[in-house]
């Protein structure tokens, strides 16, 4: 689409319909296989060690390939990096549907972390080409693509449950191909085609080293808790990430046209913004993940009560990223916003913390996990548009690979900790409902304590800019926002 042609206004409400529906797609299929786990487990003869890499692969490929994607979209054109994504994504889902052993397991899973990679951030710049010339439109939009994150995480959660007891674990995978289908069948007609940078070339030995730096990071700290915080190969990959990490920032100190430009956290509120993300994705994820597992092993839930328990809060997630977060920040501006969500998000935590063996749903459950996501609503948008916005309009894909990263590895880190303390405190201790609440108790105060640093963070780093007048085919440097 040329850049004098502005798309009709269904048709760029159906754009981002498919936008939205590649989040949720992304964060489904980090939380679908959860149920699933056990009899892939029995089938496949994963090992108890081992079975926890059907999530891990897909999160460390998509955390360390996103700044990749980001990149592609600027160079490639977003619209092309998308629809690659989503074949890749449909090659992934059939090696990991298809598997008949660990090892192309894995491979799938991890081929489906690349094809997200791809979608995630040329998705966000689709949006940006899109909605980014109207400040009040590009808030809405950013609160419908926001919300289809937590319904792609319950929906995962609710479909696994329903494909594994119904149908065949495989199924799992194989949803993601009727999807992506017709989503490749609507991009040309509904994307802008965004033509690619002329002057731009892919840094792949920064895309390399930056991948294999925080896929060593996220795998040392995911197998920290099983081999030992003091033993050698933590620390030998805690020290190659390092390594790897460093060699990334010089490469990109040094490089003619480097796969991240420092000097972009240079503009006012990207980095702070892209902390407050990661401390976000940090906090959200191991309260999700716990909250699930005393459902099931505590109060005794099977895989369909809950989900379905995840709903109501899944429910106001969308209330609060749509309706109440876009308002809250007109009146109260970004910053404001952001440091009370994570507040909010904390003392839900807090609350959670309480839970008890013989408890309960209606007590013990939804009034804090609702406080808790009314809290991680209002932090999400404002912090996420922020760090977007913040960029130059032809970083806006580096931007949004960034901005994905930052959450992403947050979670991931995020919940490889809150596991460590929480075994530590006793949530390994299956058939002991006491002792596994005390378990998961630990990590909802651990995650608290992240989101209140969060908070902290964003009080300090974020700043309150100007907005200047939108200008058609830029992003805005500042909205009153989500």
């Amino acid at each position: 689409m040329s850049q004098t042609q502005a798309p009709t206004t269904s048709r760029r409400w159906l754009a981002l319909a498919v936008i939205a529906a590649a989040q949720f797609m992304v964060i489904m299929d980090t939380s679908i296989i959860g149920v699933a786990l056990p009899q892939m487990q029995a089938d496949l003869g994963f090992s108890p060690e081992n079975l926890s890499w059907v999530f891990n692969a897909y999160v460390v490929a998509l955390g360390g390939l996103l700044l990749l994607g980001g990149k592609l979209s600027d160079v490639l054109g977003a619209r092309k990096v998308f629809s690659a994504g989503w074949v890749v994504l449909i090659a992934g889902s059939l090696v990991a549907g298809l598997a008949g052993n660990v090892a192309v397991e894995l491979t799938g899973r991890a081929l489906q972390g690349v094809g997200s990679a791809l979608i995630a951030p040329s998705a966000l710049t689709l949006l940006f080409m899109l909605f980014g010339a109207n400040p009040k439109e590009l808030t809405k939009a950013l609160a419908l693509y926001g919300a289809a994150a937590p319904a792609g995480g319950t929906a995962g959660v609710f479909l696994g449950g329903v494909i594994t007891e119904y149908v065949d674990w495989a199924w799992v995978f194989y949803i993601n191909i009727p999807i992506a289908l017709v989503i490749l069948a609507l991009v040309p007609g509904v994307m802008p085609a965004g033509g690619p940078s002329t002057h731009s070339r892919v840094d792949l030995l920064g895309a390399v080293t930056v991948t294999g730096g925080l896929a060593a990071a996220v795998y040392a700290v995911v197998r920290a808790p099983e081999v030992g915080w003091d033993a050698v190969q933590t620390w030998l990959l805690l020290g190659a990430a390092a390594v790897l990490l460093s060699i990334f920032v010089a490469l990109q100190a040094k490089g003619g046209d480097p796969l991240l430009r420092l000097g972009i956290f240079r503009a006012p509120n990207l980095a702070a913004a892209n902390l407050a993300q990661m401390l976000l994705g940090a906090a959200w994820i191991p309260m999700w993940f716990f909250l699930n597992l005393y459902l099931q092993q505590v109060l005794g839930y099977s895989a369909f009560p809950s989900g379905a328990a995840l709903l109501p809060m899944t429910g106001l997630i969308m209330v609060g990223m749509i309706v109440v977060a876009p308002r809250a920040m007109a009146v109260f501006g970004p910053k404001n916003v952001t440091v009370v969500g994570l507040l909010l998000l904390a003392a839900g935590m807090g609350w959670l913390s309480l839970v008890d063996a013989g408890g309960s749903f209606a007590v013990d459950v939804l009034p804090a996990s609702l406080l808790a996501a009314f809290g991680m609503s209002l932090a999400f948008i404002p912090t996420l548009s922020t760090a977007i916005s913040s960029a130059r309009p032809e970083e806006g894909g580096l931007a949004a690979g960034i901005v994905n990263t930052s959450y992403q590895v947050g979670s991931a880190l995020g919940l490889a900790v809150m596991t460590a303390v929480a075994a530590a405190n006793g949530a390994d201790q299956l058939g002991n409902p006491a002792v596994l609440t005390s378990g998961f108790s630990a990590a909802f105060v651990g995650a608290a304590a992240v989101a209140i640093v969060g908070a902290i963070s964003a009080g300090v780093f974020l700043r309150t800019p100007t907005a200047p007048a939108p200008r058609q085919n830029r992003l805005p440097t500042n909205l009153s926002d989500s």
